[in-house]
């Protein structure tokens, strides 16, 4: 059986509309409830959120959906994605759940779950949720319903579990620090993390109304972040996105630095205090320029497919810690169980501190490669894989770019598109091969 309901990382859509509705989220809570019990007694969920204003009902919803299957719940309020998945493996619940939409506008939400040890639940989980949907719901009596509390010092712990990720012998005193939570679940949060670290902190983007997560501030709009690390010549800017488990950091001079950077940045930090890194994953999309630098490190380095669940995923099949994507969402597996925007920017912060050196500077021999990508709308039946003109033009810019460069076309997942990309040390030649394969489409 396939997946109606769940997709690459829980189940998500505007809110309203199914499968985004205090309906369909009871039941779903109440067949989670069912599958929950088939191996638990009585099961403890934890449920946290983040400031989309939606979070309430559908909060009401799964509190109800869970409490009818005599599940017990706790609230944890506003909080991180991480940490939830932490205090779910420190609170030793069943099952963590998180209402969020991430980076995505306040019209959408979304649910997704991590297991008892704070990690990613495995398809056939879903599977057997998915399963339990479609059977009648078993309300429980009365005597056996769930309970409810709140934890109220949810925010705390966590503040004292990131914190606990930064060397004890460094601190943050003398820097000036942007702080960017998008208006989103590390509002109240993230701030206190830097600032308890010793930091100066300007906070932007912490003003959540229910209606401005992600609007024009975060890790989707670092545009925000670069002005005020400006205005105020900070240091260093950090920003999250809604549900903070995505980073992007900004130096004094304005310049951004996306994930495949920073991820370089966690695995030299490691290799200059002499730790053993045998691996790191990107994905596909990784720059070619960090693969280069690592292997020249002696660092194995593999690509997954794009997404945190497959870097996750290939992470643990060849039991490395270290892993990320462009985006920003960062693993550091000896640190967190999941992806963590404030870990993450803790770990850099910390090698800049130890180092005495920039962002920059510390990145000064990984200069990225230009990459060109170009979509080709596909015409209704359009066969392009077996197109032997495009085979032919891709090994032929292959052979011209050599170790050089690289070449990746695939399609898109959402739209009738190819993905034409390019990667190469000079622009020009990027851009030039990408449109000879390209242009084998057009004909």
């Amino acid at each position: 059986m396939g997946r109606q309901y769940f997709g690459t990382d829980g189940i998500r859509g505007t809110v309203g509309k199914a499968p985004i509705t205090p309906d369909f989220v009871l039941r779903l809570a109440h067949a989670v409830g069912q599958v929950l019990k088939e191996t638990e007694a009585r099961p403890t969920v934890l449920i946290g959120k983040d400031t989309r204003i939606s979070g309430y009902m559908l909060e009401s919803a799964l509190e109800s959906g869970f409490n009818s299957a005599g599940v017990d719940v706790v609230l944890l309020g506003p909080l991180p994605t991480p940490g939830v998945a932490y205090l779910t493996r420190a609170q030793r619940a069943s099952l963590g759940v998180v209402i969020s939409a991430s980076h995505n506008p306040f019209a959408d939400n979304g649910i997704k779950f991590f297991s008892a040890k704070g990690s990613k639940l495995p398809d056939a989980w879903e599977l057997a949720v998915e399963a339990a949907l479609q059977r009648p719901p078993v309300w429980v009596e009365s005597a056996h319903l769930g309970k409810s509390r709140r934890l109220d010092d949810a925010a705390g712990r966590y503040i004292e579990f990131c914190k606990s990720t930064f060397a004890n012998d460094l601190t943050l005193r003398g820097l000036k620090l942007v702080v960017d939570a998008a208006h989103g679940a590390a509002y109240h949060i993230a701030p206190k993390v830097f600032h308890e670290l010793g930091a100066e902190v300007i906070a932007i983007g912490c003003s959540p109304d229910g209606l401005n997560i992600n609007k024009g501030v975060g890790a989707t709009h670092p545009e925000a972040l670069v002005q005020a690390v400006k205005d105020h010549s900070a240091d260093f800017g950090v920003a999250l996105d809604g549900d903070a488990d995505r980073l992007q950091l900004v130096d004094s001079r304005g310049r951004l630095f996306n994930g495949d950077e920073l991820l370089y940045l966690m695995a030299d930090d490691r290799l200059g205090r002499d730790e053993h890194v045998p691996g790191v994953v990107g994905t596909l999309m990784t720059n070619m320029a960090v693969e280069l630098a690592l292997k020249g490190r002696g660092v194995q380095f593999v690509r997954a497919k794009v997404g945190d669940r497959y870097v996750l995923e290939a992470l643990e099949s060849h039991q490395w810690i270290l892993g990320g994507e462009g985006s920003g969402h960062l693993l550091a597996l000896d640190k967190h169980t999941t992806g963590d925007g404030l870990v993450s920017a803790l770990q850099v912060l910390q090698a800049c501190v130890r180092r005495g050196k920039t962002m920059a500077e510390l990145l000064s021999g990984v200069t990225l490669f230009p990459q060109t990508l170009i979509n080709i709308r596909l015409t209704p039946g359009q066969d392009w894989k077996s197109n032997t003109r495009m085979a032919a033009e891709t090994q032929a810019v292959e052979a011209i770019l050599g170790n050089s460069g690289r070449v990746l076309i695939r399609a898109s997942g959402t739209e009738p598109l190819v993905r034409i990309m390019v990667e190469a040390r000079d622009a020009v030649l990027a851009q030039s091969c990408a449109q000879r394969i390209a242009d084998t489409l057009k004909a």
